[in-house]
């Protein structure tokens, strides 16, 4: 690992436990590119609410756009996912699919393996 991603490493872990957030949520972002987890953890933070809230808004609308060449629905489930920082419905219904995940996908959240 190099020095960047140990660094982003241990500012998500130190987000999750400032935000209350869920562990494995971590695991996926630290599973993602550098660029795109760097700025799902800065998103993730308790003081980027406000960037959060309107981001994941945008995010499912472009999910539901899918249809459209530039968009595409992985941002759906990315969406959903900051919003439920802040939504206690969507909070509940995002532990289930970490649930899911867990018994279905237990690779996703093994940092040891290789990134596709």
């Amino acid at each position: 690992m190099s020095a960047a991603s140990d660094d982003r490493t241990t500012a998500t872990k130190d987000t999750s436990q400032m935000a209350g957030g869920d562990p494995r949520l971590d695991k996926l972002v630290d599973r993602m590119p550098a660029r795109v987890g760097d700025t799902v953890s800065y998103l993730l933070k308790p003081s980027s609410r406000w960037v959060r809230i309107p981001s994941g808004a945008l995010l499912v609308v472009g999910g539901v756009l899918s249809f459209l060449p530039v968009l595409g629905v992985w941002m759906l489930p990315l969406g959903l996912a900051l919003l439920a920082e802040d939504v206690p419905v969507l909070r509940s219904s995002r532990s289930k699919v970490f649930d899911w995940i867990e018994r279905k996908k237990p690779h996703w959240l093994d940092p040891s393996a290789p990134k596709k």
